[in-house]
């Protein structure tokens, strides 16, 4: 069986070259095999099958022994996985460092200030429709922490959430235990749940760069009618929204 295109696609996608994925699915199908017979199982040229197995080796997707002549073998397409993300994270890191070490002072040095944009809502109304104008083009991962005073922003987002699960967006809600518990069905056959004592305040995070930030009438005294949120196509303060989401989730139970 042969590794499909839209596999050899995402293989593609995370580093791994034409070259390597032959490699790779050649000893997927085998139980070992050296050099020269792997050259002609996986159709990569034999001037070319040492230089592909380094790296291959190097990135962590297969292994070799201490026979003459080496033979090599598949590792598991979950270690070659870690391996990889391990590696990418390191290197953008180290990548960061270096371009925030030289482009941070140019910038400020510049003068410029940077202007996101940034809104302030009022009334579930209002709310509801950004927040639904805000997952549209959601293509990847939404994260949702609803206080109590929120039920009805997802009722109206429910056939959205509908058509963003069916698109394979993943879906994550945190809730309060006082949600009402039919809303909280109706939201367990699309996305993961969980519930948290105490919720208030909340927000939407879409695909790591669009947030917006619920405060709910327990932080004003206001009638729900009344939500205030605050809207914003700014990355930092999505990526400071999302770690603060999953600080809550870790002590949070899942429905």
């Amino acid at each position: 069986m042969s590794i499909s295109d839209k596999t050899r696609k995402a293989l593609d996608k995370i580093g791994l070259t034409g070259y390597e994925i032959k490699t790779f699915s050649a000893l997927l199908k085998s139980e070992g095999l050296i050099a020269s017979d792997l050259s002609q199982k996986s159709g990569v040229p034999y001037s070319k099958i040492y230089e592909v197995l380094g790296t291959l080796e190097e990135k962590g997707w297969i292994g070799s022994d201490d026979s003459r002549p080496t033979k090599y073998f598949a590792k598991s397409p979950a270690t070659g996985l870690e391996t990889t993300k391990q590696k990418m994270e390191d290197d953008f890191t180290q990548n960061k460092s270096v371009i925030l070490n030289e482009l941070v002072p140019l910038y400020e040095k510049s003068g410029i200030s940077e202007k996101p944009d940034i809104w302030v809502l009022s009334g579930a109304i209002n709310i509801a429709a950004k927040i639904l104008d805000m997952v549209e083009s959601c293509r990847t991962e939404v994260m949702v922490a609803l206080p109590e005073a929120g039920q009805e922003l997802i009722r109206q987002a429910l056939p959205k959430l509908r058509s963003l699960h069916d698109r394979g967006v993943s879906i994550t809600v945190l809730t309060s235990d006082k949600m009402d518990k039919e809303a909280l069905k109706a939201i367990t056959r699309m996305a993961t749940v969980k519930v948290k004592k105490g919720l208030f305040g909340g927000g939407i995070i879409s695909d790591k760069r669009y947030v917006v930030i619920l405060l709910g009438p327990e932080m004003g005294g206001a009638q729900s009618s009344d939500l205030v949120a605050i809207w914003a196509d700014h990355a930092g303060l999505a990526g400071f929204a999302r770690q603060y989401f999953e600080y809550l989730l870790k002590d949070s139970r899942k429905i």
